[in-house]
């Protein structure tokens, strides 16, 4: 085969591609992790993990994050920063990964970018984005001490980061648009027993009302049409997610949210071209079925480079 400049090149690194990374380096082979942001994704900004096996009193988001990734450090995961603007597929079927100012070939490629939070497009959304609209509780949180908050969505991600806002905000009003939350059910009974969250049922959000920061939001019942006025400081979003897959743009198949397409064993598409984590089209995006994908891409990879090598 051809000069190339890794075996493995993951991008993406969360659980599914620190996990990856881990495995294909204690299978000896070169690898290299690129990550746009910070190493751990999305689950850096979770306050505290509490379902995933090994931890009994939980950990937190950061502090899981820290250990994966010194772990797959120790046996020699190269990791660096920056964004992919795009991959390529030659006809000898090495993968090219144009990364910052420079374009890496590999023989397998782990897609694990993982995925980023929706906007709901609502009035004042984009305008106060920073000044009281947020996606992420952990990261703002601090700033709305003893200001009444409201938390769009009814899901773990709504329901937990609600609570946890409640250690800063004077009342939390959680938004959902069903008359019952789709949160598991210990998170459920935690946010009904706590005195500073109240539910606005069967209502989305219409608009968010503000100059400089945020000063309300109005909301509609989906049954009656009804408007209501909240007077909050800040809006938190947790309508759902979507994938990074926009440099994977005409190279694997993706479904119709743009989530790629795999098989069992990982597999896209593409021979050698393997995806891992919330980026693939899954039943549960949770930390723990990103590690398994992670571990069965990083077999997977190796199994290909031996069967092409």
């Amino acid at each position: 085969m051809d000069t190339f400049d890794y075996d493995v090149i993951i991008v993406g690194g969360g659980p599914a591609g620190l996990t990856a990374g881990l495995y294909t380096c204690r299978s000896r082979l070169k690898t290299l992790l690129i990550e746009e942001m910070f190493i751990g994704g999305q689950v850096t900004t979770t306050e505290m993990v509490e379902n995933y096996p090994g931890f009994k009193d939980g950990i937190t988001g950061p502090e899981l994050i820290q250990q994966m990734e010194e772990q797959a450090k120790k046996f020699g995961l190269d990791v660096v920063t920056g964004g992919v603007e795009s991959i390529s597929v030659d006809e000898k079927n090495l993968k090219f990964v144009k990364h910052t100012d420079r374009e890496l070939s590999c023989v397998a490629l782990i897609i694990a970018s993982g995925t980023k939070p929706n906007e709901l497009g609502v009035a004042g959304e984009s305008e106060l984005k920073g000044r009281g609209v947020s996606y992420c509780a952990t990261c703002d949180g601090p700033f709305f001490k003893g200001l009444d908050i409201a938390v769009i969505g009814g899901g773990n991600s709504a329901v937990e980061e609600g609570m946890f806002l409640t250690k800063y905000a004077k009342k939390v009003y959680i938004v959902h648009r069903r008359q019952e939350l789709r949160a598991d059910k210990i998170v459920q009974e935690r946010a009904f027993n706590n005195e500073k969250i109240e539910f606005i049922w069967e209502s989305v959000l219409n608009k968010i009302e503000g100059s400089q920061t945020v000063n309300a939001v109005e909301v509609r019942n989906v049954k009656t049409d009804v408007l209501s006025r909240l007077d909050v400081g800040g809006v938190f979003m947790y309508v759902g997610v979507k994938p990074n897959t926009d440099f994977l743009k005409g190279i694997v198949a993706v479904d119709e949210r743009g989530f790629v397409i795999t098989d069992d064993e990982m597999n896209t598409s593409i021979p050698g071209i393997f995806a891992a984590g919330d980026v693939r089209v899954k039943l549960l995006r949770q930390i723990a079925t990103a590690v398994g994908d992670g571990a069965t891409a990083a077999f997977a990879a190796e199994r290909y480079i031996e069967m092409t090598s």
